[in-house]
């Protein structure tokens, strides 16, 4: 499926088949790469596992109230809707969009590549 310059792939048949700890993090493995899908609010939100600052892992860290993920190492803080560094160090986290379908959870890819995703 695709649409939006994205291609869509299944990562679960339902929502309930991911695995969230009490961070509201799950860990997916997609094409052998590691990514992280947040819940927050009525929705879900997939972003990278690493983060950009010094690659402490997402999947420890935790949501905080406005919807932030929040790095364990140093505390970085990113929105979960679009990746932008909301504590000020001027990272920017790869996010990408979810969704919710009658037959399981997708996630889009970008279509532009190799390294259009990660």
């Amino acid at each position: 499926m695709s649409e939006k310059g994205y291609t869509w792939h299944k990562i679960a048949t339902a929502e309930a088949e991911l695995e969230f700890g009490e961070n509201r993090i799950a860990l997916v493995d997609f094409n052998g790469k590691k990514l992280c899908i947040g819940q927050f609010e009525d929705g879900l939100f997939a972003f990278a596992n690493k983060c950009p600052h010094a690659g402490g892992l997402l999947s420890s860290g935790y949501i905080d109230v406005l919807g932030n993920v929040v790095c364990p190492l140093h505390r970085y803080k990113f929105s979960i809707k679009n990746g932008r560094n909301t504590s000020g160090e001027g990272y920017y986290l790869k996010h990408w969009p979810v969704e919710i379908r009658e037959d399981g959870v997708y996630l889009a890819q970008d279509k532009g590549g190799l390294f259009s995703w990660m």
